[in-house]
């Protein structure tokens, strides 16, 4: 069993900031790139950002210069730091993780159960 639970969520005026968490646990042999994603009411999810084991990161042109995205890999945990929030970041946000279970040695995608950011003033 794998777990991959977000923290860090929550509502936050324009221009300002939050830091998203996610740490993955359970039966993991390996954790191969991480991600996050983003669903906004009545769209589809997107990609926000994403990094690999080495700490190359890719990041949607629209948070680019505003989000970063980091992993402690001792941790199995990767963050998102989002600063000068706009109310078009509001959505809820995805974990994702690419990784092998002790198990099942076939990398696949597992994701958390999102955590709701909302910005409004």
């Amino acid at each position: 069993q794998v777990q991959l639970v977000e923290s860090g969520g929550g509502l936050v005026q324009p221009g300002g900031s939050l830091r998203l968490s996610c740490a993955a646990s359970g039966s993991i042999d390996t954790i191969y790139d991480m991600g996050w994603y983003r669903q906004a009411p009545g769209e589809q999810r997107e990609l926000v950002a994403t990094i690999t084991t080495a700490s190359n990161t890719n990041y949607a042109d629209s948070v680019k210069g505003r989000f970063t995205i980091s992993r402690d890999n001792a941790k199995n945990t990767v963050y998102l730091q989002m600063n000068t929030l706009r109310p078009e970041d509001t959505a809820v946000y995805y974990c994702n993780a690419n990784l092998k279970t002790l198990r099942v040695r076939v990398p696949r995608d597992y994701w958390g159960q999102g955590t709701q950011v909302t910005v409004s003033s």
